[in-house]
């Protein structure tokens, strides 16, 4: 289920912290989705020639995830997102355990705006991923039915 939260409800500097195991389903999952069949996320023979010598996770894949922690947990699903940033700071592979952090990093009541920011490590506490995106949200919160 999502939560409504308006902007009035958040706070600058509020922070979740969620970890997810990235699987070898959730690769599939979004990769049958999406049609990213790049060889390096499915074909092993290929993978262990590459400098990461194992096959990734796809990278937006990751950055997802990363931004459903923000509405799931955070920041509500009352905000449209207008601006997504990340940087793949390291590789992600099937099995590993990430840890993305998210906060609000700026809030601007005039034009009902959060800027949120966030960085994932992996197990060994390497950062993986960093992102920022600016979200908007509604000046009158819509009714939802029940």
């Amino acid at each position: 289920m999502y939560e409504l939260k308006p902007f009035d409800s958040l706070h600058l500097g509020q922070t979740v912290s969620v970890r997810k195991t990235i699987t070898e389903a959730d690769g599939a999952l979004y990769i049958a989705a999406t049609g990213d069949f790049g060889p390096v996320h499915v074909d092993d023979s290929y993978a262990q020639t590459t400098r990461f010598g194992q096959r990734l996770a796809p990278g937006i894949l990751v950055a997802g995830i990363c931004t459903s922690v923000l509405t799931a947990e955070l920041a509500g699903t009352l905000g449209i997102s207008i601006e997504d940033r990340f940087w793949f700071t390291g590789p992600v592979f099937y099995g590993d355990t990430i840890e993305f952090k998210v906060w609000i990093a700026q809030m601007d009541a005039d034009t009902r705006s959060v800027i949120w920011q966030a960085s994932a490590t992996n197990e060994e506490g390497k950062e993986v991923l960093k992102a920022e995106a600016t979200l908007k949200f509604p000046r009158v919160n819509p009714k939802v039915a029940a």
